[in-house]
């Protein structure tokens, strides 16, 4: 048995069938191909399947896609206009937040999540936002260093910036 789900992902309605028991993440990328959701642990433990619903940083591992009807997702491919980096992506690419990667998607969204909420955290407010989200690879200095230096871009009026390439 299959059930609709319309949502808006990135700005745009879609529409999908999926079982009842599909999870928002595997809804993401399965269904409509959007990857840059990663799973990680998939018991919401590890946060690299953070998105935003509502505006919300929540684990999509952890919320059934028709849990998602009628409201708005946010993903990693959504935070800035294509061929651009959201200024809480461009500082942690800056500031160096980021080693393998498979983390970053989660955590780029949580800290954006907690910069919506508090424009000025103290390293201490962005360690506690972002204790659920785990990255094996940095040891945090970066990502606490990455989030202060998003919360300057943004008070600072800084808008999305266009991708490098070489």
């Amino acid at each position: 048995m299959k059930v609709p789900v319309n949502v808006t992902v990135n700005g745009t309605p879609r529409a999908a069938e999926v079982e009842p028991r599909t999870l928002l993440v595997y809804f993401l990328r399965d269904t409509l191909g959007m990857t840059g959701t990663h799973i990680g642990c998939q018991t919401g433990q590890c946060g690299a399947c953070t998105v935003l619903l509502d505006g919300e940083a929540v684990k999509s591992c952890m919320v059934l896609a028709v849990q998602a009807e009628g409201r708005e997702v946010t993903s990693i491919e959504g935070l800035a206009p294509a061929g651009t980096l959201h200024p809480v992506q461009q500082a942690f690419w800056e500031e160096h937040g980021l080693q393998c990667g498979y983390c970053t998607p989660g955590m780029v969204l949580a800290a954006h999540a907690l910069l919506q909420e508090n424009p000025d955290p103290d390293e201490a407010a962005v360690r506690h936002a972002l204790e659920g989200n785990l990255c094996r690879c940095t040891g945090y200095q970066n990502v606490v260093a990455s989030v202060r230096t998003a919360a300057a871009k943004l008070a600072s009026g800084a808008e999305p910036e266009p991708v490098i390439t070489r």
